[in-house]
């Protein structure tokens, strides 16, 4: 007698195309990872959680490799300027010192190269004692005056030189580093259209997280030059990132910032560094619309505090100019400026 035991076929996965997908968007977060140093997870069905996380932290990579370059071409294109104003002051004054050298020969050379035969044929011509005198006396001081211009036209030619070549020398060591990262610029751009591939098979065509202004914007009203800034990167909202940009087609951090302040008459410098640096200090208590918030201990992003917790920011590659709280887990706060 056989005995017939009832085998039940495997229930298909409800959502197979969903767990293909996931497979899919992990095989190519860990190639992505390892490119940028990230390497040491584990990605066998990640959560869009867990790939966001991922696409953070690839990001903070390679923001501070960003604004490093805003740094560098800014002091560059600085440098180049101071040069040719440098270089505009020197030509004159080199035009200055042939003409007093041409007057000096012409008038006393003869008198301080010549030596005594020079004195001795300044006396033989002259009618009377007197005259020598008044005649000797005459060339000494015209031509000892002349020299006393022209020593000091010399010396503030050869400052001007000695600037020159401070600065070409920190020119030309400026010019490699920004070739350097020049050379790097396809890479990055490689790895941040790599980024922005992954996000729209995560998040879809928008290459967006929620909506850009969830709240009215500005929260806070304020008048004065903090005002005007925070009404200005609110208009910017919806714009898309682009990195080492400041308008008007696009904007990296330190860039929405910079032209959110120009529009209140303030210069900001494209680094976030120095607009760290060159602006005043704020405590939390004291936010108001306008401040700048920075984020994590390089200080390699940042945004505009628009009131009530919140300020709008260019976020990272694929995304786009948008609101956002300034607490967040993933963006750790640094400290808070506000521009004069």
């Amino acid at each position: 007698m056989h005995s017939f035991v009832s085998v039940r076929p495997a229930r298909p996965h409800p959502f197979p195309s969903t767990r293909r997908r996931l497979a899919r968007l992990g095989a190519a977060l860990l190639t992505l990872t390892t490119a940028l140093g990230l390497a040491g997870y584990a990605y066998a069905a990640p959560t869009v959680a867990e790939l966001e996380k991922q696409i953070d932290a690839a990001w903070n990579k390679l923001e501070p490799i960003i604004e490093q370059y805003n740094m560098v071409h800014g002091q560059l294109k600085a440098n180049k300027a101071k040069a040719a104003a440098v270089q505009k002051r020197l030509a004159p004054l080199q035009l200055q010192i042939q003409v007093s050298q041409a007057q000096i020969g012409d008038v006393a050379a003869v008198m301080y190269m010549g030596g005594d035969m020079s004195r001795l044929n300044a006396l033989l011509n002259a009618p009377t004692p007197a005259d020598f005198t008044d005649k000797l006396t005459t060339l000494d001081l015209l031509a000892g005056d002349q020299r006393a211009q022209l020593r000091g036209v010399i010396t503030l030619r050869d400052k001007y030189a000695a600037d020159k070549q401070s600065l070409d020398e920190l020119i030309a060591t400026q010019a490699q580093q920004d070739a350097a990262l020049a050379a790097q610029k396809k890479q990055i751009e490689t790895q941040l259209a790599a980024l922005q591939k992954l996000r729209l098979q995560v998040y879809g065509t928008s290459g967006a997280r929620g909506v850009f202004k969830p709240v009215a914007c500005p929260q806070d009203y304020l008048s004065g030059a903090g005002g005007t800034a925070a009404k200005k990167a609110c208009s910017l909202i919806g714009k898309p990132y682009i990195w080492g940009a400041a308008g008007p087609d696009g904007y990296d951090c330190s860039g929405l910032t910079l032209t959110a302040w120009a529009a209140a008459g303030v210069t900001l410098r494209h680094y976030t560094k120095w607009q760290w640096a060159d602006n005043t200090p704020v405590s939390r208590a004291n936010l108001r619309p306008g401040d700048l918030v920075f984020f994590f201990s390089d200080l390699h992003h940042m945004g505009l505090y628009v009131g009530n917790g919140w300020m709008v920011h260019a976020p990272t590659t694929g995304d786009f100019v948008r609101m956002a709280k300034i607490d967040s887990a993933y963006l750790p706060i640094a400290g808070y400026r506000r521009p004069s």
